[in-house]
């Protein structure tokens, strides 16, 4: 079968972002599917370019490459402008590339563009793959205020929704909003993954001072305001005030608070909120490994209940506790598993003290990660969710 897959995010392990698409790929192209993936450059990505459009290959994955680049910290027109550039070079690909199957993976809900003309233009089999609430999420957020676009926004949604033989929602809470909006007779939900091998691997790894092992609970990702990274920041204070500076708050990432965050540690005097850049994922794994706990926080609106971060699976599968703040399905997924906790974020000294109470209750620790551990392996390993997918998209064909 030939997958065709819009996507301008793509990136490997050798990267510093979520590497879904390419597991999904690496391994349908291992059962014998030739699959070529329509990217773009995307500022957290390990994909190079010298030239417009360029051709490159992933573990047999054909990456076609527009040197458009994403990069979160550009303004919200530049974003937009990324998006649509791409679009316009991709609906080309959806008209002249050979495809079975299409898949269009938003956000942006832009990469819609390509996977309409795939389905109406050259008639191919259409499967629309939801990443995020998107325009909700803009709109819920104030990103998006002008009546006439959110107008436009919400009837293009529909059109894709309607257009797509299968929807695929990034987690339980999304399938649950587009089935009540859009009452589509196919979704269903795959959730991020997880590569089990790599995050259960043991690496030989001394951790940098003044880092100690299950000292530092830790944040991957992007650093700004939709991240809630403040509330990290001042959890950091709290501690500090508790005479508890020896457990740290460690960030790895980068995003448009950055530089703030940077500024108020020095104005903070601050020794146990630690920043470090991007890494690779690779590198990442034995930072997750040994910490304390994972973070996962997010603003508190009801579109981000829905979301599917990637650090949510990875941290369970390297065995580590996550710690979230959102009223979703995460909530209920930790607390019916009993690996991790729902923190209120109003609150920060509500998240010191609970890594306190963990930093002295190690057993509590060891349980709760050898759980997440188990249940990782067995619901958000790569090769069970891509062929959750797979066999989706193979009864359509």
């Amino acid at each position: 079968m030939k997958i065709l897959y819009f996507y301008q995010y793509f990136s490997t392990p050798k990267g510093s972002w979520g590497t879904r698409v390419y597991e999904f790929a690496a391994e349908w192209t291992k059962l014998g599917h030739d699959v070529t993936v329509v990217t773009s450059i995307y500022s957290k990505s390990n994909l190079k370019v010298s030239r417009f459009v360029e051709n490159q290959e992933f573990d047999g994955i054909k990456v076609k490459i527009i040197n458009v680049l994403i990069d979160n910290k550009k303004n919200f027109f530049n974003r937009i402008l990324s998006f649509i550039n791409y679009s316009i070079v991709a609906s080309w690909y959806a008209i002249i590339l050979k495809a079975d199957v299409v898949i269009a993976s938003s956000g942006p809900i832009t990469v819609g563009i390509p996977g309409l003309i795939a389905k109406y233009v050259r008639g191919r089999l259409l499967v629309f793959e939801v990443r995020d609430l998107w325009p909700e999420g803009a709109i819920e957020l104030g990103i998006i205020r002008n009546p006439i676009v959110k107008y436009i926004s919400y009837w293009f949604e529909k059109r894709c929704y309607k257009a797509s033989s299968l929807i695929v929602a990034l987690s339980p809470g999304m399938k649950k909003y587009i089935l009540n909006k859009s009452n589509h007779h196919n979704v269903i939900d795959v959730t991020n993954c997880a590569n089990i091998s790599l995050f259960t691997k043991e690496y030989k790894f001394k951790l940098p001072l003044p880092l100690s092992r299950r000292k530092y609970a830790i944040y991957t990702g992007n650093i700004g305001k939709v991240n809630n990274s403040e509330w990290l920041f001042n959890v950091a204070v709290e501690l500090q005030k508790l005479g508890r500076s020896d457990l740290k708050i460690l960030i790895i990432g980068d995003g448009q608070d950055k530089q703030k965050m940077e500024a108020k540690v020095g104005q903070y005097q601050l020794d146990n909120f630690i920043i470090f850049g991007l890494m690779p994922k690779v590198d990442l794994v034995p930072y997750i490994q040994n910490s304390l706990v994972s973070l996962v926080p997010l603003l508190e609106t009801p579109v981000l209940d829905t979301s599917s971060p990637n650090k949510f699976f990875e941290s369970l599968a390297a065995g580590v506790p996550v710690i979230q703040n959102t009223n979703g399905w995460m909530k209920d997924f930790l607390a019916f598993h009993n690996v991790g906790f729902t923190i209120d974020s109003k609150n920060p000294l509500l998240l010191a003290r609970k890594l306190i109470e963990l930093d002295e209750s190690p057993h509590i620790v060891d349980e709760m990660g050898s759980r997440s551990k188990l249940i990782a392996a067995k619901e958000f390993d790569k090769e069970f969710l891509s062929n959750k997918m797979l066999n989706s998209i193979l009864n359509l064909v």
